[in-house]
């Protein structure tokens, strides 16, 4: 499967999964900007949001739920939504993706974004899957 979000939806590539439905999932991102940097993805495959008309709606339930989970276990104090599409905005991997960024007091601002350590994956994953 040449397309990595195809492949953790069918489960081939594991993922810190943290929140599905049935037209999306939304899983910790390996290089996290912020404490809890989850992407919510679409169960199909759609190459962008310019893609398909349809396909934000459809995962707009998903990135709803995630962001109040994120903002609600962790807890942050605030939250950005990214998604970029096509290679001149910086898209990477090709299959629609929303980054949801959880935001801390002490860190506040964009620029407070970048470096963050995948140290603490496992305890975040965690901590937003308990019920």
């Amino acid at each position: 499967m040449s397309c990595v979000f195809c492949a953790i939806v069918a489960g081939d590539v594991p993922s810190r999964q943290v929140y599905a439905d049935a037209h999306a999932i939304a899983f910790l991102d390996l290089s996290p900007w912020q404490t809890g940097h989850t992407l919510v993805v679409p169960r199909r495959h759609v190459d962008d949001l310019l893609d398909v008309d349809e396909a934000l709606t459809e995962i707009a339930p998903a990135v709803s739920a995630t962001a109040r989970l994120l903002v609600d276990k962790l807890p942050a104090d605030g939250l950005n939504l990214l998604s970029s599409a096509r290679p001149s905005a910086g898209q990477e991997v090709f299959h629609l993706h929303v980054h949801l960024i959880p935001r801390y007091a002490g860190s506040s601002g964009l620029r407070a974004m970048m470096g963050r350590s995948t140290a603490d994956l496992d305890e975040v994953h965690a901590r937003l899957s308990r019920s």
